[in-house]
């Protein structure tokens, strides 16, 4: 149903007149027409990169909207609408699809520790309650659980569920799970640095932090994995591998908000209890970034060292 890079979508965030901070919903449409421009596939707004764990209720049901209406349908959106909550989890993914979205993102619960069939009935109890497409999250180092195949099979024959985004980077596991399931079912990966294995074993595509700020490498390494040609894959994925890595030296999304701020686009402000990258790091992401621009220049970044 969705191929090629969706961008897991950071949120800008601004001080208002009151000293709070709030969504800077200007530069966070300007982020999305450049999204657009690259030619991503789908944008996610509101998950792990955006920030979710710290929006309000309403202010995440804003951004959903907000993104829905500036999207306008250009591509599709993908709702962040996890939990740790299941009622909550219903209660964004039924807002999501009020608002407009195309389809949601969950996430295995966290904190709660749940064994698999908890985790199973968390993700058939949101499907059942909401007809709308629903994309599975695996990421063990968020949630401390384990999709494991066997689950993940059984969620595959759930209505709505269509896909699931693997962040384990875990190709053993991935092709036990891509075996446990039928045909149909989606496979997005999660983690920017082996989504070329990822899409050589029939991966669909990836929900992407590092297509924030290189959307066109990353569209290059999908389209061309899909279409065939392995080697202008390669070339876009040993040009994205130190940017990639750089996006996760600290926590996401600390790195790629403090890249979107040296580009100009955004400030890099984070919300508590996140704090901003350390100038140590400041200092290696542009070198990363000034490295990246000049070996791939022909498709973005260039700016940066002019």
């Amino acid at each position: 149903m969705f191929h090629g890079v969706m961008t897991a979508l950071v949120t800008p965030f601004k001080i208002d007149a009151d000293g709070r901070s709030c969504i800077d919903k200007d530069a966070y449409c300007a982020h999305l027409d450049r999204q657009i421009a690259a030619g991503v596939d789908g944008v996610v707004p509101a998950g792990t990169t955006g920030e979710a764990a710290t929006l309000s209720f309403e202010e995440h049901k804003s951004l959903i909207e907000l993104t829905v209406q500036h999207v306008a349908g250009r591509v599709p959106v993908i709702a962040g609408t996890g939990s740790n909550n299941t009622a909550e989890s219903i209660a964004l993914t039924q807002a999501a699809k009020q608002l407009g979205a195309d389809a949601a993102l969950l996430i295995s619960p966290y904190y709660n520790k749940p064994m698999q069939e908890g985790i199973y009935q968390h993700y058939k109890a949101v499907a059942n309650a909401v007809h709308l497409p629903q994309i599975l999250y695996n990421v063990p180092g968020r949630t401390n659980s384990n999709l494991s195949p066997e689950t993940v099979a059984r969620l595959s024959q759930c209505n709505n569920i269509i896909g699931i985004k693997d962040a384990t980077a875990d190709l053993s596991q991935l092709t036990c799970t891509m075996m446990a399931c039928g045909d149909g079912f989606e496979f997005y990966s999660g983690d920017d640095a082996t989504v070329l294995p990822f899409m050589g074993l029939g991966g669909h595509g990836v929900i992407s932090v590092v297509s924030n700020i290189a959307p066109k490498t990353m569209k290059a390494l999908t389209t061309n994995m899909a279409g065939g040609d392995l080697e202008t894959a390669r070339k876009a994925h040993f040009a994205l591998q130190n940017l990639s890595d750089a996006m996760f030296v600290q926590s996401n999304p600390i790195p790629v908000k403090a890249a979107c701020e040296l580009m100009g686009w955004m400030s890099g402000g984070l919300r508590l209890p996140l704090t901003s990258l350390h100038n140590d790091d400041v200092r290696a992401l542009r070198e990363t970034m000034i490295a990246f621009a000049s070996a791939w220049e022909t498709l973005e970044l260039a700016d940066f060292i002019g």
